[in-house]
């Protein structure tokens, strides 16, 4: 499993508000090795989970109105010293292709509905720490999938004048579906790709993805290029970590490729998964100079022309129905001279 899951680093005044955390890159250098070294995991999982990879590494479920569920995390640290830890939730959201955690300890139905036992941990030094989260969904909740995040953070001592604070949490995410019977089904689809050119110059493809179920994705997968000029191939490329697609809305997944590729034309094919919903999709790209060129309709393997293949079935299905019918025909042909014989 991955240790960190979910991170951000901040640096505030020891009065100041709450800051911003998000799943994004770090928002200051880290200056405490000490904070550097926290990590987090989810420890269960859903028993029937065990093929879902984002189920190892998040909280996912479907639950109806008036369950209760728990799951153990895990805290860890690489420091030398010991580190003392808060465990809270708060609230999430998915934005922009980014799952984000909100500020400070702001709230949301899931981090109401959420506990971490117990609030807080010593973790030993290079050893790990186990806590239990409690999710009490109430009777009157409603339908929906909701996020939240439970929070591992460690402060700093204050330093200098201004007495500033380095904040460093990890974060295990919350996707909670909930509603009567059974989970909503997961989909999506590619609609199209781009080929583009970075600021330096180097090629990508954008992929562009369509959620089109019931729940959030996380996706990831990998591009490969066939039918390159005089016959090359390359890849295959994995696509950027990261991408979170909110139901019903369209994000680009990115794939960075080798700057010394040629222009093209390429036949693109990229594979993108999340869970275990996996889509395939092809394109024929050609990288610009610079900038992006047009978006290329994206054509899923099997499924390009289902006409002919349906005519084809149709055709086949005829032919032997015929000579069904011929075969019989014979046999009553034969058994009627038998008998008149």
């Amino acid at each position: 499993m991955r240790r960190t899951v979910l991170a951000i680093l901040v640096v505030t005044a020891a009065v100041a508000g709450p800051v911003r955390a998000a799943w994004a890159a770090p928002v200051a250098p880290v200056t405490d090795p000490d904070l550097a070294s926290i990590g987090i995991r989810l420890v269960d999982a859903p028993a029937d989970a065990g093929d879902d990879p984002r189920a190892q590494v998040h909280i996912i479920d479907h639950l109806s109105p008036g369950t209760v569920i728990t799951r153990r995390i895990e805290v860890s640290s690489t420091s030398p010293a010991p580190m003392h830890a808060a465990l809270y939730p708060a609230a999430a959201n998915i934005a922009d292709g980014s799952f984000l955690g909100a500020e400070g300890h702001t709230a949301n139905d899931v981090s109401e509905w959420t506990s971490v036992s117990p609030s807080a941990v010593d973790v030993p030094a290079g050893g790990q720490a186990i806590a239990t989260v409690t999710v009490t969904v109430p009777t009157d909740a409603s339908a929906g999938e909701q996020y939240g995040v439970v929070w591992a953070e460690v402060r700093s001592a204050p330093s200098g004048a201004g007495g500033l604070v380095q904040v460093s949490r990890v974060g295990v995410r919350l996707y909670l579906s909930i509603g009567p019977g059974g989970a909503p089904a997961a989909d999506f689809t590619i609609e199209s790709l781009t080929a583009q050119r970075t600021a330096d110059g180097s090629p990508a493809i954008l992929a562009s993805v369509r959620n089109t179920g019931g729940r959030a994705l996380d996706l990831a997968g990998t591009l490969e290029l066939t039918d390159g000029p005089g016959g090359v191939r390359a890849g295959p490329f994995p696509a950027v970590l990261g991408t979170t697609l909110a139901i019903g809305e369209a994000e680009p997944v990115t794939i960075h490729l080798d700057g010394d590729l040629p222009a093209g034309p390429w036949d693109a094919t990229v594979t993108l998964r999340s869970g275990r919903i996996e889509r395939t999709a092809r394109a024929t790209v050609t990288f610009p100079d610079s900038g992006s060129a047009p978006a290329v309709d994206a054509t899923s393997p099997g499924s390009t022309s289902p006409a002919p293949a349906l005519a084809a079935g149709a055709a086949v299905l005829m032919v032997a129905a015929a000579a069904c019918f011929s075969l019989l025909r014979r046999r009553r042909i034969h058994l009627r001279l038998s008998v008149a014989a």
